[in-house]
């Protein structure tokens, strides 16, 4: 017996900035799953930040990633990863 023909359509490749928000949904929900299973909120960010310069590195490698985060402190600083906005 003959197995039916599988079809399937190219598809055109996200724009980056539909990847990015797809990309954020995918960790939020990973995110959001582990801490149910119990897992502490400074383990998980640092595995991730961990896991996200690991594959920076291997796409540009060292020197491009250390110069990608020289900016970080200022950033940092300046309320750009913070979550919760200032009320006056």
């Amino acid at each position: 017996m003959r197995q039916p023909a599988s079809f399937s359509i190219p598809r055109e490749p996200l724009p980056d900035h539909e990847q990015k928000q797809a990309a954020l949904g995918y960790l939020n929900e990973a995110w959001a799953e582990a801490r149910h299973e119990g897992v502490d909120g400074d383990c998980l960010a640092q595995a991730s930040l961990f896991a996200a310069l690991a594959e920076l590195v291997s796409t540009y490698g060292e020197e491009a990633v250390a110069k990608f985060v020289e900016g970080w402190p200022a950033r940092v600083r300046n309320g750009e990863f913070s979550l919760a906005l200032a009320r006056q």
